[in-house]
Formats: structure tokens, sequence, C-alpha cells
């Protein structure tokens, strides 16, 4: 019997199971490069994993489109909590898939005119040379 319940514990310990973590961002358009906590993930729509929840800052830029910066909130679900992730990460004989999908849609840039590029390099030159 002993026997029995010990071989019983060792296979769950052998047969552990694990989350995996993914985080898919995918934008309109497509092929914007994405950054994550200041680290480049790659160009939409891109998957990748992650280790923690909580909020990310999120980067997003493309060629032609405004730069999107902001912060995305990944909560953590039930079986993630405190308690019960040891059994979702140790004991269960197949992993559990967390999978995240942000979405963003990029804005074009407003054309700029010549001379109202050149009078705020001007100015960012004065203000770079103004002594205080």
């Amino acid at each position: 019997m002993w026997k029995l319940i010990a071989l019983a514990i060792f296979s769950m310990l052998c047969l552990n199971g694990c989350v995996e973590r993914l985080i898919t961002v995918t934008t309109d358009p497509p092929g914007a490069i994405v950054w994550l906590n200041g680290e480049e993930v790659g160009a939409t729509p891109v998957t990748t994993s992650f280790t923690w929840y909580g909020t990310y800052d999120v980067v997003i830029r493309k060629d032609g489109y405004e730069t999107l910066k902001t912060a995305q909130d990944t909560p953590a679900p039930f079986y993630q909590w405190p308690g019960i992730d040891l059994v979702s990460e140790c004991l269960l004989p197949f992993t559990i898939t967390d999978h995240h999908q942000w979405e963003y849609e990029l804005t074009t840039h407003a054309a700029v005119e010549s001379q109202e590029l050149i009078d705020r390099a001007k100015s960012l030159q004065e203000e770079t040379l103004a002594v205080p």
C-alpha cells in the first residue's frame, strides 16, 4: 500500500505541469516594432513569453506613424494566485497556456511644412545655446 502511494506521489512530481505565459501584440497596420519595458520583442504581429504579471510599458514605432507609448496591465488569472499557483505550476500533469492579446491602432504623422521644421530646429538650437 505504501509503495503504491509513494509511486503515485513520485509520478505526480515527475509529470509536473507548468503555466506558459504569452503576450501577442498586433497593430493596424502591421509591421510596427514593439518594445516591452525597454526590450525590443519584434515586429507586429509578435508573440513573446513573459514571466510576471503586472503593468508593462509598451512602445510601438513604425515609419510614417506616430510613436505610441502606453502602459498595459496584465492581470494574473485565479490559478496564478499565491497558494493556488503551487498546484498549477507543480502538480498538474499538463501545461496551462495564459495568452494575452493586445491590439493597437496607429495614427499617421501629420505632414509638417519645411519652414515649420526649420523654425523648430532654430528654436531648439537657441534654447540649447542659451546661458542660464
